[in-house]
């Protein structure tokens, strides 16, 4: 299918979605009409693009023609010309702002996220780093106006992580930090060393798209639920009810365990959340791993094993290998300022290949 028939196509489906929109049976359905009219203001955007586009393609027609016409004088030819050249350079930038815009989009793009962070290799200072980047994060969402609600923190001593979830909520949050999945590399003094060597730990973060109940459908008869009595760090006693929660979802072995909250239902309601995700993220896998085609081409493959930034304290920066770019921010960076700075150019990276696949 060309551009022209590609664009008709958009043109269409928009007409269609505001006859929807104005019928009887939309009106009378708030869900319906709520989902129309997010549709409809997805769309918008592009369908302005494309009605600047045909208008301009138009006027480059129409002046051709004067150019071309033998009865036109030499005064109204000139004039054609030099807005000719005009014309035809507004018709290049259209059609690249046409393309961006008509990208394939990952149908997760708009959903909320499931943010996963663990200590790796490197013992404590594997669980301070942790720390570090989940703290990070927090910020990073403070900044963009997004909702922060921890779902689960699994403390070390000395304030280090094994393990901290949340759950981000906002405009497009996805889209915006499904690029952080992977091995975070940190290179630092500990505290603890005497002789100043640096040492190098990681921690793993893994961002999966929120999912409704109806998206995925889990078949009761396929969890073992099992409650317990939850305890904090050193096996001390949090509550004296059995309200912790472990669920294991046994055909893909995925276990969660949830005791933060002092209710096993509120328990149970978390593990389950966050369960879906973890299933719809082993899902998504399987599919990409015989996609491997696709996958090469993307920013990152989003493997978990794979090293995709590291965080140089005695030089003060931070360098994300997939894209080469390494900024003299590190404190900016991890106090959530700056971090916008490598994920646009993550986003902007992965634009400019699927633009390239696409010639």
């Amino acid at each position: 299918m060309n551009l022209e028939e590609n664009l008709n196509k958009i043109l269409s489906k928009y007409d269609e979605l505001q006859k929807k929109a104005t019928s009887d049976e939309v009106i009378n359905s708030p869900k319906d009409y709520a989902v129309i009219s997010k549709e409809l203001s997805e769309i918008l955007p592009t369908v302005e693009l494309i009605k600047k586009f045909k208008k301009v393609k138009q006027e480059i027609k129409d002046s051709n023609a004067i150019i071309e016409d033998t009865k036109s004088d030499n005064e109204m030819k000139e004039m054609a010309k030099s807005e000719l050249e005009n014309l035809i350079s507004t018709e290049k930038g259209l059609e690249k702002e046409i393309q961006v815009a008509v990208l394939p989009k990952d149908k997760d793009d708009s959903k909320n996220a499931v943010l996963e962070v663990r200590a790796g290799t490197g013992g404590d200072e594997a669980g301070l780093f942790a720390a570090d980047l989940f703290r990070m994060y927090q910020r990073y969402c403070d900044h963009k106006s997004w909702k922060f609600e921890i779902l689960s923190v699994s403390e070390s001593l000395a304030g280090s992580y094994k393990e901290a979830m949340a759950l981000v909520s906002g405009e497009n949050v996805f889209s915006k930090l499904k690029f952080e999945s992977g091995v975070h590399r940190v290179q630092r003094v500990p505290d603890t060393e005497a002789s100043g060597r640096i040492h190098t730990s990681a921690a793993t973060v893994a961002v999966l798209p929120e999912v409704e109940d109806v998206e995925i459908n889990i078949d009761e008869k396929d969890l073992r639920i099992d409650v317990f009595r939850a305890s904090g760090p050193g096996g001390q006693s949090v509550n004296t009810t059995d309200s912790a929660v472990r669920i294991t979802h046994i055909p893909t072995k995925i276990v969660v365990q949830q005791q933060d909250e002092k209710s096993q239902h509120k328990n149970k309601a978390k593990a389950l959340k966050i369960l879906r995700a973890r299933i719809y993220d082993y899902e998504k896998s399987k599919l990409k791993k015989s996609q491997s085609e696709t996958r090469k081409n993307q920013v990152g493959t989003g493997d978990r094993s794979e090293r995709i930034r590291t965080y140089n304290f005695p030089q003060g920066r931070v360098t994300d290998h997939r894209i080469n770019l390494t900024l003299h921010k590190l404190e900016q960076v991890l106090s959530g300022e700056s971090l916008d700075e490598i994920i646009n150019k993550l986003l902007a990276e992965d634009k400019d290949i699927k633009l390239a696949n696409l010639n």
